[in-house]
């Protein structure tokens, strides 16, 4: 039977500490059927170990190890619950987004909001129950690039200074081409 004495517990301890998953477990079992009868609730008292995985590590020890599953725990993305959800969000707000209109981003711009789309979803028949948050919904969409905001138009320039003088010399050469039945006008825009 093993003694627990200040430095082997620092060396279980530490011994412990660089070990995960089910090496850890099965070093603890280990370490119980050391100490013998009793063993269980010294690791539990002295070393801080938790019962239940002293337990599972006994058992590994029979059996073999346990693999964990982290992978395969917690909640699932809502694309893996509804595959078309992306598709069909994306064939929802495509038509409805436009690019920064001052250029300064690649970013697309909708007027949706993630609780319109998520409205419009339900009413595509998708099921209230499986269908996702409209915050999930806006993170999807932040995703997939798009960035639900009011759409600004861009501002028209204000008048310059020679505006009007430029539209005066317009007007009159429009005014000498009506009178002179010889010459063409022809119209460019030039911006």
């Amino acid at each position: 039977m093993l003694k627990l004495t200040d430095d082997s517990i620092k060396w279980l301890k530490d011994s412990a500490n660089k070990l995960k998953g089910s090496a850890l477990r099965m070093f603890m079992a280990q370490t119980v059927q050391q100490l013998g009868r009793g063993g269980t609730s010294a690791a539990a008292r002295e070393l801080s170990w938790n019962r239940g995985t002293i337990r599972k590590g006994k058992q590994e020890l029979k059996n073999g190890p346990i693999e964990d599953k982290f992978s395969q725990r917690g909640r699932k993305k809502s694309e893996t619950l509804l595959p078309n959800l992306l598709l069909d969000i994306k064939k929802m707000v495509d038509p409805e987004s436009q690019t920064d209109p001052s250029f300064n981003s690649c970013r697309l711009y909708t007027r949706l909001t993630a609780k319109e789309v998520r409205k419009r979803l339900l009413d595509m028949g998708y099921d209230e129950t499986t269908l996702p948050h409209a915050r999930t919904i806006n993170t999807k969409l932040n995703d997939l690039g798009y960035n639900p905001k009011k759409i600004q138009k861009t501002k028209p320039q204000k008048k310059i200074a020679e505006t009007d003088a430029i539209f005066e010399q317009v007007y009159k050469a429009n005014e000498d081409a009506d009178k002179n039945p010889k010459e063409i006008r022809i119209s460019l825009d030039a911006n």
